[in-house]
């Protein structure tokens, strides 16, 4: 559920930045670019963030 709250967080981040793109008439092509790199720094970020500790034995 956590992962899930990051993720919605994030995407919020990014849609205000793609939102102050447009208004600063920025390409779409690196609005595109930016938000799939965004994304996947998103995706990456949130589950170091949630995952549990693996158990060593």
């Amino acid at each position: 559920m956590s992962f899930g709250i990051y993720l919605v967080g994030f995407l919020i981040l990014i849609g205000g930045l793609i939102y102050g793109a447009v208004l600063l008439h920025v390409a779409a092509h690196w609005i595109a670019v930016g938000s799939i790199v965004l994304l996947g720094l998103a995706i990456l970020k949130g589950v170091q963030a949630t995952r549990g500790k693996d158990s060593s034995q």
